[in-house]
C-alpha cells in the first residue's frame, strides 16, 4: 500500500464547528470539520448541497466566525482572516458598469495600491486568461466563460496565497467547462497558489486535484480524505484510464454512503 505523507500547511483546519441560531433553537452546520491544504497544493471539497461547503468558505475568509475551532495560515492561528485570502463565489459578480480591465483591478483599488501599475499587470494577463482584446469591453460582451475567465484573474491579482473558489465552473456547459478546467490547471501551474476549491463535479474534483475531502450532509463532518496520486501536468485523456476510474468510484462511493450507518 502507497503511503502518502501529508505536506506542511498552508491552511489547517482543525475541530471547525459552526451552529446557527433559527427559532432559538442551535442549528450545526459543520460538526468538526479537519482538513489540510498544503503550500501550492490543490485542494477540493465534494459533497452534497447545502452541507455547509460555501459555510465553510464564509469562516475562512473571515465573512463568519467559527462557534469553536481552529484555523492556521502556516501554522499559526488566525481569528481575524478578512483580505488574507482571495475568495470567488459561485457568480462572477462583475460590475455592469465598469469595463474589464476595471473589474479585474478591484482587489488592488480597494486595497489602495498604484492604479496605473495595477492596470498595467492586468493589461499583461489577458491574453493568459483568454481575455485579449476584451480589456475595454463590458461584462455583458463576455460569454460566460469568458466572464468566469475574468472573475478569475480580479481573485489572482488579489496576490493572496490561498484561494477559495466556490464552483467558478458549475453554471457552465460540459465542453466550456472542460476546456476551462484544463486552463485553469495551467494558470495553476504558473502562479502556484493554494487553491480550496468547492465542486458537485465527481470527475472534475478528480481531474484538478491533490487531494479531495468528501463532506457528509448537514451537519457537514469529512468522511473521506482521497489523495489524487495522478501524474501532473494532466490531459484530459488520463479521465479515461483505470486508475482515474478507481479514484472517481471511490468517491462515488463515499458520497453515496448513509451518513447514519457509522
Amino acid at each position: 500500500m502507497t503511503t502518502f505523507v501529508r505536506s506542511p500547511c498552508k491552511i489547517d483546519i482543525h475541530d471547525l464547528h459552526k451552529d446557527y441560531l433559527v427559532n432559538r433553537q442551535p442549528v450545526e452546520v459543520l460538526s468538526g470539520i479537519n482538513l489540510c491544504a498544503g503550500p501550492e497544493s490543490f485542494v477540493t471539497l465534494i459533497g452534497p448541497s447545502g452541507c455547509g461547503k460555501s459555510t465553510l468558505f464564509g469562516i475562512i475568509c473571515g465573512l463568519q466566525q467559527p462557534s469553536r475551532g481552529e484555523i492556521r495560515f502556516d501554522g499559526v492561528p488566525v481569528t481575524q482572516r478578512l483580505g488574507l485570502v482571495g475568495y470567488m463565489p459561485q457568480h462572477d459578480l462583475l460590475l455592469p458598469w465598469r469595463r474589464v480591465l476595471d473589474n479585474v483591478i478591484l482587489g488592488p483599488e480597494i486595497h489602495g495600491e498604484d492604479l496605473a501599475a495595477a492596470r498595467e499587470e492586468a493589461r499583461g494577463l489577458l491574453p493568459l486568461f483568454g481575455l485579449e482584446g476584451f480589456g475595454h469591453s463590458y461584462p455583458t460582451a463576455l460569454s460566460g466563460g469568458m466572464r468566469q475567465r475574468a472573475a478569475l484573474l480580479r481573485t489572482f491579482l488579489c496576490r493572496k496565497q490561498l484561494l477559495l473558489l466556490d464552483e467558478p465552473f458549475g453554471a457552465l456547459d460540459a465542453i466550456t467547462r472542460n476546456t476551462l478546467q484544463e486552463w485553469l490547471l495551467e494558470v495553476w501551474q504558473q502562479f502556484r497558489y493554494t487553491i480550496l476549491f468547492i465542486t458537485h463535479d465527481v470527475e472534475e474534483a478528480v481531474f484538478l486535484s491533490d487531494t479531495v475531502y468528501v463532506l457528509s450532509p448537514r451537519p457537514a463532518r469529512v468522511d473521506l480524505e482521497l489523495p489524487i496520486p495522478l501524474p501532473r501536468p494532466r490531459h484530459r485523456e488520463m479521465t479515461f484510464t483505470p486508475e482515474f476510474a478507481a479514484l472517481k468510484q471511490q468517491l462515488l462511493q463515499a458520497l453515496a454512503e448513509n451518513p447514519d450507518s457509522r
